[in-house]
């Protein structure tokens, strides 16, 4: 498992007591947080599984499903997004794994899935005959357990010997256990921890690399592991010993093992903030070195004794300028002795350009590139005179996405897709030219509509882009129902993809959809996402807005029929745009939301977003967090838009608290809002097909209640 999957593992959840108090959710050293909580009515509200909160969460259920549910276009809407997300000519995606390809599906027989792997050839084929691995539905009955798959890492040339990761109920926090493909079973007495966020990786077949919670003072303040310890087989973890240990305000220690054919590499990370880096090196003799890189960095891999590394601040170094966003080799043996001498660049993005993803291979690089969040595919090879690069012949103006790589192969799958072309599957065996191997079959009428890209000025002058999906008749006269999505944070990237459900369930009805590249994403690289951070974060909400204006302005739509949608940081940013522009908008979706951002760092994982949103406690960097926080901003006498809220009680990544008390205290102040949480589902607000369905159709029906309806 990468340790780039920050979000899904590494740490325990920060237990709640079984009543409200402070000491349990305002750790020490979190003063004005705790006179936040003192001040707060409806702090109650925290308490993930108080029976008081529970009740309040399931009363408002019923009043929404009153609503949503009984609507008679629900169960049509429902049920055709059933039937999409369970098909069965949906691809399979695989992951190259030991020479195989490794898949986990769900459908209407499988609710919870099947991890299955299949020959490279048969994956080829159109009828792929699959083994199944692990049946989670079983494994759930058998264990009297609410089980949701949550990944697997594999160790050894044929994959054979696999943490599987299973949480209860879609929670981040999860159980690990070693398992054997061979003989399809749990290894008796093998490696096995509790639950809790966690990161583990392979050093060899019987030992592991793992940080998670072992006992007091060994988690950070953003609730992740402080310790990485080595793990021999057969023996106590509790008495493994440390190589790593970071600091309490720190927000984690992380394992990753690299096994390539030329050697295996052990890296431990300590991440001072979630956007920064220090690396050390686990060496064979059991030595941790640091080595010399600076902390702007964002690791990708090793190959070839270089380490793959992507810049997220300029590095001057062995002579030469690098810049943010570049794509570097650094020899590891220089960095681990202290002094870097030689760095080669493997690929420098130009001004409208970025990498969004890096996928290393036995024999070469793959670069998946947006290009004016457009995207590219170019191969990037070590030859005598350097690193040479070749565009893939790939579609243009959509998607692509590097699949898998496994760097024990010169195989690699790439995906491409638009928001009206289903999606392709390719592989390009041994690095050669991208064959289609699957195709997703049409879920919509897309004969009628087009997707083009614009662009709106932002406050400063600033040119954001956006995508809109509209019928080609499209009659510019400011009354076309429209949906603007957004998230704008964590340099993650909004790029077309298909409108499988969608797209049925709105386009169809005639509805518009935006997706807005505002800043704080990572369409044109560190640079777009740095100019939002912090007391800067405003130019992200501005870029949002300045969309919706651009909408309104060219009379695609108007206030009364304009509705937004945004999940997680998505979800700051409705709660946001709600609060300070609600004469724009007629709908808006606020889903598994930050909303109070005065207290959002002592709430489960959210210390470790310091480096995007800043320290509520240092009084400069709370005045403007103050400024934009949707919760303290909710005010009386305004009208605002009635909004649908969202939440999971699972979700131990935002806590659901954030969503309730924003719903509270609007309908205290005599607002109308509706809300939905579902008592299980995780930080996806689903733990399953069947219930990602309910989700969409009763958003559906939101905003043709709200935008098609009036």
């Amino acid at each position: 498992m990468s340790v780039r999957s920050a979000l899904m593992t590494a740490a325990a959840l920060i237990a709640l007591s079984a009543t409200p108090t402070l000491a349990a959710d305002a750790p020490a050293g979190h003063p004005f947080a705790e006179a936040q909580a003192k001040q707060d009515p409806f702090f109650w509200l925290e308490e993930v599984e108080g029976q008081k909160a529970l009740d309040w969460g399931k009363e408002h259920n019923e009043k929404s499903f009153a609503r949503l549910k009984n609507d008679p276009r629900f169960e049509t809407i429902r049920a055709e997004a059933e039937k999409v997300l369970t098909a069965k000519d949906r691809i399979a995606y695989g992951s190259l794994e030991g020479g195989k390809v490794d898949n986990f599906w769900q459908d209407q027989t499988h609710v919870r899935g099947i991890w299955r792997r299949a020959t490279l050839d048969s994956y080829k084929a159109a009828d792929t005959a699959w083994d199944t691995i692990l049946d989670i539905d079983k494994l759930s009955a058998d264990e009297g357990k609410n089980w949701v798959y949550k990944g697997h890492n594999c160790f050894g040339a044929d994959a054979s010997r696999c943490l599987v990761y299973l949480s209860d109920g879609g929670k981040d926090a999860v159980v690990v256990r070693e398992f054997d493909v061979t003989a399809k079973s749990f290894v008796k007495d093998g490696f096995q921890t509790v639950e809790s966020k966690q990161t583990l990786d392979w050093m060899d077949k019987d030992t592991l690399l793992v940080a998670t919670d072992f006992g007091a003072g060994t988690m950070t303040d953003s609730g992740y592991a402080r310790q990485v310890r080595l793990w021999k087989r057969g023996t106590d973890l509790a008495a493994a010993p440390v190589v790593l240990e970071v600091g309490v305000k720190d927000v984690w220690a992380r394992p990753w093992g690299i096994h390539r054919p030329e050697g295996s590499t052990i890296l431990l990370q300590r991440g001072p903030d979630f956007f920064t880096e220090e690396w050390f090196q686990l060496t064979p003799e059991g030595k941790v070195v640091k080595l010399a890189l600076p902390l702007g960095v964002d690791m990708k891999g090793v190959m070839n004794g270089d380490l793959i590394v992507a810049l997220r601040e300029d590095w001057a170094v062995a002579g030469k300028s690098l810049k943010k966003g570049d794509l570097i080799a650094v020899p590891l043996a220089q960095a681990a002795a202290g002094k870097v001498e030689k760095v080669d660049v493997i690929y420098s993005p130009g001004e409208t350009a970025a990498i969004q993803g890096v996928g290393i291979a036995k024999d070469a690089i793959y670069l998946d590139l947006l290009d004016n969040v457009v995207g590219r595919l170019v191969a990037t090879r070590k030859g005598a005179s350097g690193w040479t690069q070749a565009d893939i012949a790939l579609p243009a103006n959509g998607s692509l996405n590097i699949v898998s790589t496994d760097g024990s192969s010169t195989d690699v799958l790439v995906n491409y897709t638009n928001f009206l072309q289903p999606d392709t599957l390719y592989i390009m065996e041994n690095g050669g030219t991208p064959q289609a191997i699957k195709s997703l079959p049409a879920r919509f009428d897309a004969a009628n509509l087009t997707a083009e890209q614009r662009f709106a000025v932002s406050k400063d002058g600033t040119r954001v882009p956006y995508f809109i999906v509209h019928k080609k008749d499209m009659k510019l006269n400011g009354d076309n129902p429209t949906l603007l999505y957004g998230y704008g944070g964590f340099e993650i990237s909004m790029t077309p993809a298909y409108m499988s459900v969608f797209g049925k369930a709105w386009l169809e009805q005639g509805g518009a959809y935006v997706v807005a590249n505002i800043r704080g994403g990572g369409e044109f690289g560190p640079r777009w996402h740095q100019a939002a951070l912090k007391e800067n974060r405003q130019r992200a909400y501005d870029d949002f807005q300045a969309v919706a204006e651009d909408l309104i302005k060219t009379k695609v739509t108007k206030p009364a029929r304009l509705g937004i949608q945004g999940g997680s940081n998505g979800g700051l940013l409705t709660g946001v745009t709600m609060t300070q522009r609600p004469d724009l908008f007629g709908a808006v979706i606020v889903a598994v939301p930050l909303l109070d951002m005065m207290r959002y760092h002592t709430m489960l994982a959210g210390a470790s977003w310091m480096g995007e949103y800043g320290d509520p406690e240092k009084a400069d960097e709370r005045a403007w967090i103050a400024k934009y926080s949707p919760y303290q901003n909710v005010r009386k006498g305004v009208k605002y838009p009635e909004a649908f809220v969202y939440t999971s009680t699972k979700d131990d990544r935002v806590h659901p608290g954030h969503a309730r008390k924003f719903v509270a205290k609007l309908e205290s102040q005599g607002h109308k809002v509706m809300y939905y949480e579902n008592m299980e589902g995780g930080h996806s607000a689903a733990a399953n097909l069947k219930q990602r369905a309910e989700v969409t159709a009763l958003q559906v029906v939101y905003l043709t209640q709200k935008l098609i309806d009036r």
